[in-house]
């Protein structure tokens, strides 16, 4: 291979030995919706409940602190997508930073997050679904979110960018009305009134209270990163990709933290909230009933619904296809998931496995108590786990490797991002730890197993020894 400029344009995937099969017909704006819908603005709403009670009330300093370290992470990804403007996000970045076994590693952990996170969404918004309209059982509005969601991501992506538009404005629409009610019902004197508690209170305040929260408000912030996946459907430059994860999380986070502070002056009851927290998940509602009645209550609930099971899982499942197909073009899974369909240019068989994975376990899960619970908090280890793989790839491959001195972009955020997500990691729910490595620890025996029998992995253009 001849060597390559530092930074790489978006149409260079050829450069490292693939073809271009993916359609690339994405651009900056297409790339930002995304990143938003896969967040998903209103995330929160679902959420609300569990982050109040494990805060300590301080709701807004969970997400303010929670969107500072995926900053952090965010720069990672954008300096990594330059460099390595292909597919497969964490799992790509790196086995070409440090090298291929480390990538394997890598990629073998964020599947925990990626393939577990539709059947997460699915389960979650038909749980919602069903409490609106309770004569339609859980799992059949679950089979049917996977078959719509399904469909919109055989016909392509660009399908898919349309209606992730259409979506995102519904979202920003409910999220509006929720906040000029409430703000005009705290001027009236409803709730608690205006104040700085939900950004810091002396009362409950702690760092391992907090932290412990920021473990579940990062659920929230997950999604930025898939926009990676998207990197060979991208048709500008390789830098579009960095700039929409900057731009989508600085959005998002913007968007929590105001709209938990002025539910959280809302709350009904934030005594009993703090003490028992909110097996229901209806915290949030509960605060948008106390603005504006039964109505906004009963809005806010079917938006989150709609958000989480169509709109969310629709990006969830589109950026775990593109994962699985780049693993496995590379031979390091089974390579019919590799197929992609001549008609629409999508990984049509990962796409149909993704959907297949998420209604089996979706409907597993239904029959457990505490599905979602342990569920939200696997997706969030395997999530954290690897953004720290991430970090380690920057520092390898550009200070050590290619002697950058850019310290602040190759060094400083890397180390800063690492140190603040390691602390989340060992302040996450044992279940979700000892569920986490021992996923990791078959992923351990699983490559080992491979190098014995001489199948070592290996990526287009690495040579043995080298990562770039």
């Amino acid at each position: 291979m001849t060597e390559q400029p530092h930074v790489q344009d978006a149409e260079s995937v050829e450069q490292f030995g693939y073809r271009q099969e993916l359609k690339r017909s994405l651009r900056f704006s297409d790339l930002l919706v995304y990143g938003l819908i896969f967040m998903v603005p209103i995330a929160p709403f679902g959420i609300f409940g569990s982050v109040f009670y494990g805060s300590g009330g301080m709701v807004a300093l969970a997400y303010a602190i929670g969107m500072v370290a995926m900053m952090f992470t965010a720069n990672s990804y954008a300096q990594m997508s330059r460099a390595f403007p292909m597919a497969g996000s964490v799992y790509t970045y790196a086995g070409r930073g440090i090298s291929p076994p480390v990538g394997f590693l890598a990629g073998w952990v964020i599947i925990l997050d990626y393939v577990l996170v539709p059947a997460l969404l699915y389960l979650i918004a038909s749980v919602a679904m069903h409490s609106l309209v309770s004569g339609i059982p859980v799992w059949l509005w679950l089979v049917a979110f996977v078959v719509l969601n399904t469909v919109v991501n055989y016909l392509g992506i660009e399908m898919t960018a349309k209606v992730n538009k259409v979506m995102l404005v519904a979202e920003l629409a409910v999220l509006a009305i929720f906040l000029v009610v409430g703000v005009v019902a705290l001027a009236q004197g409803k709730g608690n009134g205006f104040s700085l508690t939900p950004l810091y209170n002396g009362a409950t305040f702690s760092l391992g209270v907090v932290f412990g929260a920021v473990s579940v408000a990062v659920l929230s912030f997950l999604g930025f990163d898939g926009i990676s996946m998207l990197a060979e459907e991208n048709k500008e430059s390789a830098r579009s990709i960095g700039r929409a994860m900057v731009a989508a999380l600085l959005l998002a986070g913007t968007l929590f933290i105001v709209q938990t502070w002025v539910a959280s002056l809302l709350v009904p009851d934030a005594a009993t909230l703090l003490s028992k927290g909110d097996p229901g998940g209806t915290a949030f509602y509960d605060a948008a009933r106390v603005a504006g009645g039964g109505w906004l209550a009963a809005l806010t609930a079917l938006a989150t619904a709609i958000a989480w099971g169509f709109a969310n899982s629709l990006v969830a499942q589109a950026a775990t296809s593109r994962l699985l197909y780049a693993m496995a073009r590379d031979r390091q899974l089974p390579s019919f998931r590799a197929k992609v369909s001549p008609t629409h240019q999508v990984p049509v068989n990962a796409t149909f496995l993704v959907a297949g994975v998420s209604l089996v376990l979706g409907l597993y899960l239904t029959t457990r108590a505490n599905g979602i619970t342990l569920m939200t908090s696997l997706v969030n280890f395997g999530a954290m786990t690897a953004f720290l793989v991430l970090h380690v790839s920057v520092v390898v491959h550009f200070v050590v490797r290619e002697g950058s001195r850019d310290w602040w972009r190759h060094l400083i955020c890397p180390v800063l991002g690492f140190a603040i997500l390691f602390y989340v990691v060992l302040n996450a729910n044992i279940a979700a730890q000892r569920l986490g490595f021992a996923w990791l620890a078959v992923g351990v025996i699983v490559l080992v197993g491979s190098m014995l029998t001489g199948r070592r992995p290996t990526l287009s253009g690495v040579h043995e020894g080298e990562a770039a």
